[in-house]
């Protein structure tokens, strides 16, 4: 496992001509260490249908911040891309070697994601699930990783575009078989009748997580690698021998453009996590823009560190390592009854959560002490300098 996702993304060295600096951000992590906090969060309610609307995925298009976890963690690991390779070539490392290590952590991320789809009871092979969020950052890595390794800015940047309106020319003009073309014959974005369920059910069925589709799907890996591409161009912006604050306000008017872009985009390819929209990669990469932004001005520029980072980069420099704990101890949560009732996480959630507050505010109260205790395990790890790498 990662000591984070810098570490999971050691991807090539830039073509242009940068500046000596550091090759590790201080606000990257941080950034990384709050975004894994909230997917531990909004992944783990005591009782999902209860729990706040910011903190449930939208219902189908649409936004909520919760939407807004994963793409950030993709996007990550592209700007971290942009410093772990540099630094690799810099040490003497070849490309072919690099390229190999890439090959060897993407398969290896994307297995321990089939083992979190499996973990404790679910291994049968006839209904496995396939996809899920480390398979799709294992793809995203593994594909950006070749593109930095042996392109520079101006194809990554072509390729990200082509990602973008390549998806958005599928999923709005190409005719979906038994259905027909999406806008005339059926709603654009049918949650069944559209072509990314459409394959995932030719290729998987019975290994899908919404049984007839998919949210991290085949077909919309594309704009997601699209995703992870900006983030690439950003680590490059950041590596610049630009001053700090042109860095930072930089990243903060790019991200105030992307913002607009994907919300215009929105009337006429809705923003929608499930199906990874164009228009939704837009939107979410210029939030996580705008976050980066305010986060190196922050801690890399300002040098405001004292007290509040340390408790965030205990998750930002383990990151995988806390994903996969939480997954795991939540599969197991779900699987050991409580004699012949129910399972132990729902007795801990009534026991000691339920009564004494609404449903709403009892699932908030569970999910952080779920992310507590997932920080404390992490805490200890960090306090002795262990960070697990894949």
């Amino acid at each position: 496992m990662s000591s984070n996702v810098a570490t999971l993304t050691d991807v090539t060295a830039s073509k242009e001509r940068t500046a000596p600096v550091s090759s590790r951000l201080m606000s990257l992590d941080l950034f990384r260490g709050l975004t894994i906090a909230l997917m531990i969060l909004v992944n783990d309610p005591g009782d999902g249908p209860a729990a706040y609307w910011p903190l449930k995925h939208a219902a189908w298009n649409g936004w909520t911040p919760t939407d807004l976890v994963f793409p950030s963690f993709v996007f990550i690991v592209g700007v971290a891309m942009a410093f772990s390779f540099t630094s690799r070539l810099q040490r003497g490392d070849s490309r072919g070697k690099l390229f190999a290590h890439v090959l060897w952590r993407g398969l290896a991320l994307f297995a321990l994601g089939l083992f979190i789809n499996g973990f404790p009871t679910r291994f049968d092979p006839a209904h496995l699930r396939i996809y899920g969020v480390l398979q799709r950052i294992a793809i995203c890595y593994v594909v950006t990783s070749v593109l930095e390794l042996w392109t520079e800015w101006r194809t990554q940047l072509a390729v990200a575009i082509a990602c973008l309106a390549g998806y958005w020319v599928l999923m709005r003009h190409v005719a979906v078989p038994g259905y027909g073309i999406p806008g005339r014959d059926i709603p654009l974005l049918d949650p069944d009748r559209n072509l990314v369920a459409w394959l995932d059910r030719k290729l998987l069925m019975g290994h899908l997580y919404e049984r007839v589709r998919d949210p991290e799907g085949l077909l919309s890996t594309i704009p997601a690698v699209g995703g992870c591409l900006l983030g690439l161009l950003t680590g490059k912006w950041l590596r610049s021998a630009r001053s700090g604050a042109a860095k930072a306000f930089g990243i903060a008017i790019a991200g105030a453009v992307l913002i607009v872009l994907g919300r215009t985009w929105h009337l006429w390819f809705p923003i929608n996590k499930k199906l990874w929209t164009s228009s939704f990669v837009l939107f979410t990469a210029g939030i996580a823009l705008v976050c980066l932004a305010l986060c190196y001005w922050l801690a890399d520029i300002k040098q405001f560190r004292r007290g509040w980072t340390t408790p965030i980069l205990v998750f930002g420099k383990n990151a995988i390592a806390a994903y996969v704990f939480s997954e795991v101890l939540a599969s197991a949560l779900h699987a050991i009854r409580v004699g012949a009732g129910p399972s132990l996480q729902d007795y801990l959630y009534t026991r000691l959560f339920a009564p004494w507050a609404s449903a709403a505010n009892a699932s908030l109260a569970y999910s952080l002490a779920y992310v507590l205790l997932c920080w404390v395990v992490m805490a200890i790890l960090y306090r002795r300098g262990v960070f697990l790498k894949v």
